[in-house]
């Protein structure tokens, strides 16, 4: 059912909708990271004097230079940890917009969704930024104490709380909140599989800039499948 529901997703990046989405995103996210480049280039600029000379080794003008190049791939690692909440403002944001392309498409002749104020989507994201950030400040200690398994632990860690969050918003579109927290719990370990499949393309560079829409997409799909799957009476031997 979750890879089901995850290349339904990924078969509709070519939709309109979703290009003008992920053209937002990717415009959103490149100068997220660019804010952080410049901001460091001027850290190490400020840090560093033009020359300073060295005992036995003279002159030496290229560090700052150094360092500055050096911040391109400490960037691309960057967006690892920044796309976890990127990734969750972003859906708070654009989630109707590529929910309606998905039912459009897939789940044609359903009742309008439930409208989310504005304040309803703000509060709820910004509670979770806020639980998301601290909860990966001390899984940081967790990653540093065991690096070996430090993606694995990211991938636990940060699917459990995508899992929660994307199926809190997906089932608010038809639910009131009651109705979203009993979806959420019914289907925990789904939503959290289906979490931890968002989660693993979060740690490759570039491609994590696709996983707001297509977590926005899956968890969409999986909704409506989950919600399928519950109102079907089981059959008897």
């Amino acid at each position: 059912m979750i890879f089901d529901a995850f290349f339904k997703a990924l078969r509709q990046l070519t939709d309109t909708r979703f290009i003008g989405v992920l053209g937002i995103g990717i415009g959103l996210t490149v100068g997220l990271l660019v804010a952080f480049y410049v901001a460091f280039a001027v850290f190490i600029g400020w840090l560093l004097p033009d020359t300073f000379s060295l005992p036995w080794i003279g002159e030496i003008a290229w560090v700052d230079n150094a360092l500055t190049i050096a911040g391109i791939p400490l960037m691309l690692i960057l967006s690892i940890f920044l796309m976890v909440p990127v990734s969750c403002a972003f859906m708070g944001i654009f989630l109707d917009r590529v929910a309606e392309a998905v039912e459009d498409r897939h789940y044609p002749g359903l009742a309008p969704a439930r409208a989310l104020s504005a304040g309803e989507a703000v509060a709820d994201v910004a509670k979770f930024l806020g639980v998301l950030t601290i909860v990966n400040v001390f899984a940081l200690i967790l990653y540093l104490l065991f690096a070996p398994i430090a993606p694995i632990l990211f991938w636990v860690v940060n699917g459990i709380l995508l899992g929660r969050e994307y199926g809190q918003m997906v089932a608010l579109r038809r639910n009131d909140p009651a109705g979203a927290a009993a979806f959420r719990r019914e289907n925990r370990p789904t939503l959290f599989a289906a979490g931890v499949l968002m989660a693993v393309p979060l740690t490759i560079p570039v491609v994590n800039i696709l996983v707001p829409i297509l977590g926005a997409a899956t968890f969409t799909h999986l909704y409506h499948l989950l919600s399928a799957a519950r109102s079907t009476p089981s059959r008897t031997l």
